[in-house]
């Protein structure tokens, strides 16, 4: 095991901007292939594959592995976060675009720190990070008020959306803070993938069962092509591959990067599904990103 972090060399930046896009991309992959597999299905579908697949490596590679070393409670508390997340994600996609879903939900380092900030002494925040939670929420505010340049009915969907985007980003920050206060903090990263994957298939496809979305229309290579990048490209390889990164590099270091996310989001909303992007949501989301980079930045 390597007992310290290094700073960033050039691999490891080239390897989170690649990162970086592919999660930009996921909320568009799902949103081009809402009208065929509804959002969902596909999350629990490529969190259930991405499931076998992890327990895969578990097994080829001898990775330890059990239930009785005091993970399965905080397991399942993580499972049942990264799913109920997911389901924001899915429904909030059938009201707010692509490029909104991206910014709201990448609040989540900003809910992250403010939640360890208070629950552990060495996650204690600089004034430069509080000056980034200001200027997060004020971006979330401006961003917001884009909305009301809309008719009565797009006002209220788009909301209706974005408020789902931020509920996703707490709920992915809580996540994160119970991994940090439980004993998942020690276990390999291949059990806390799995812990969340499994528990988002299972609460994914319960739920895309009770709406009666279990049937499948005329899928084409597209879709197929689409499942297997959410599946095997986001959920399993990017996931296993941050993880990876983070054993060997400086987490602060990394961090700093997730601003990247959602710039690539919206330019991929745009790109591919022509999301209007007003002034007020450009303001407000370079508030948001301005706060990201401000929270993720320590002095030593």
């Amino acid at each position: 095991m390597i007992s310290t972090r290094k700073n960033l060399d050039g691999f490891a930046v080239a390897i989170m901007v690649l990162l970086c896009l592919c999660w930009g991309l996921q909320q568009v992959a799902i949103k081009i292939a809402a009208p065929v597999l509804s959002s969902s299905m596909q999350l629990g579908l490529r969190s259930a594959i991405a499931a076998l697949l992890v327990m895969a490596v578990i097994l080829v590679r001898r990775i330890p592995f059990s239930l009785r070393d005091g993970s399965l409670l905080p397991g399942i508390a993580a499972g049942v976060l990264f799913a109920v997340e997911f389901v924001c994600i899915s429904i909030g996609l059938n009201y707010t675009s692509a490029s909104h879903m991206s910014v709201f939900l990448y609040t989540a380092p900003i809910f992250t720190v403010m939640g360890l900030h208070w629950l552990i002494p060495a996650e204690r925040m600089q004034a430069s990070q509080w000056l980034g939670i200001v200027s997060a929420f004020l971006g979330v505010a401006i961003a917001f008020s884009a909305a009301f340049q809309s008719d009565a009915h797009a006002l209220g969907e788009m909301l209706i959306g974005d408020a789902l985007g931020i509920l996703g980003g707490i709920l992915w920050a809580a996540t994160t803070v119970v991994i940090r206060r439980s004993k998942l903090s020690e276990a390999q990263p291949t059990t806390t993938l799995l812990y969340q994957l499994a528990g988002a298939a299972v609460l994914l496809l319960l739920f895309s069962g009770v709406k009666g979305e279990f049937h499948l229309q005329a899928w084409d290579a597209r879709i197929w092509i689409n499942l297997f990048f959410q599946s095997v490209v986001i959920a399993f390889a990017s996931y296993l591959t941050w993880f990876w990164l983070l054993r060997r590099y400086l987490a602060s270091r990394l961090s700093v990067f997730s601003f990247l996310t959602p710039l690539f989001g919206v330019a991929a909303g745009v790109l591919f599904l022509h999301d209007p992007i007003s002034p007020r949501f450009v303001i407000g989301a370079t508030l948001v990103l301005a706060g990201i980079v401000l929270v993720n930045f320590r002095r030593n």
